[in-house]
């Protein structure tokens, strides 16, 4: 397990990377923040990290195990949040997915990480970046979290989105391949789109949860920065809803396109059939072992050639004049 601390006091970052067993003694005084993250722990270090903190059993549970619905649970004397940090693959055809969990106190801000997804260097980045916020406490910290979540979620959709577009270039191609390769793309980007959805969408209610008065995380010299990330998180869900309709929309027009394509064959095979039927007919007609006009002589395989090509060319130029052909 890797841990990293880092102790605010009085919004000045005072101390980074002491160790963990020192949390208690920063925690004595009121004007300390700190931050504690704890990079795939195991069920003692759990343990520990809830006789420290004081923290319910169901939470430190649901940091335990992987999948759980991005929520914010309130406890009497914390919070528990889950959420997801999304990443989708260059070609916008796999998305994966980090799981963290975050637990809430009036001094401190613990980070469960459950994977190797979620980029904490960016996360201290932009707490580095805003030092006049850091007098805000446990809210400040938690902005910068769910600044850097959110926003990677708004990237995966926009790449997602160019994806989208790439393969509508690719929909009225005639070659199999490329026919091939918008049946796979499409069916990989609607999959990757109900994974984005099932992160995206309940942020919507954690943020806002974050955002009321009774939870007393967020003041309001914050209120204006969480609105803003509020906002981040709608414009992705309403995005994320409008490419799954897209897609399914993509979908229905390659089967349109592939059942016009089919039926343009059909009426080409049936017109080359009836082309054909011509000349088997006429053939068919004068190998007849009984007598018939020009029968034995050279005029007869004459009239009977000449027959079979007029025909066949009648019906060609009438085909062709219908767009069979």
């Amino acid at each position: 397990m890797v841990t990293r601390t880092r102790l605010y006091h009085d919004g000045t970052l005072v101390l980074e990377g002491f160790p963990a067993s020192d949390v208690s003694a920063h925690l004595a005084d009121p004007a300390s923040v700190l931050w504690l993250d704890l990079h795939r722990p195991g069920a003692a270090e759990l343990t520990m990290l809830g006789q420290e903190f004081g923290i319910h059993e169901l939470a430190l549970e649901d940091a335990a195990h992987h999948g759980q619905r991005p929520k914010l649970d309130r406890y009497r004397t914390h919070e528990f949040l889950s959420a997801y940090a999304v990443t989708v693959s260059p070609d916008g055809a796999q998305l994966t997915y980090s799981e963290i969990a975050v637990f809430l106190t009036s001094q401190a801000m613990i980070t469960v990480r459950k994977g190797d997804g979620l980029d904490i260097e960016d996360v201290v980045a932009r707490w580095d970046e805003s030092p006049d916020l850091a007098g805000h406490g446990v809210g400040f910290l938690l902005h910068g979290l769910l600044d850097h979540l959110v926003d990677g979620h708004f990237a995966a959709v926009q790449q997602l989105d160019d994806s989208v577009e790439e393969l509508e270039g690719l929909l009225f191609a005639a070659g199999r391949r490329e026919i091939e390769a918008v049946q796979r793309r499409v069916f990989a980007l609607r999959k990757s789109l109900v994974q984005l959805r099932r992160v995206v969408l309940p942020m919507r209610e954690v943020v806002n949860t974050l955002m009321r008065p009774g939870l007393h995380l967020i003041n309001d010299p914050l209120a204006p920065y969480y609105q803003d990330v509020y906002d981040h998180v709608l414009r992705a869900t309403e995005w994320t809803e409008s490419l799954r309709d897209l897609v399914a929309s993509v979908m229905e027009t390659n089967l349109s396109v592939q059942a016009n394509r089919m039926n343009l064959i059909m009426k080409k095979v049936t017109s080359w059939a009836a082309i054909i039927a011509v000349p088997t007919a006429i053939t068919g007609y004068y190998g007849q072992n009984l007598p018939y006009p020009g029968f034995g002589r050279e005029s007869g395989f004459i009239t009977s050639a000449a027959v079979i090509v007029l025909l066949s060319a009648l019906l060609y130029l009438t085909f062709k004049r219908k767009d069979w052909l």
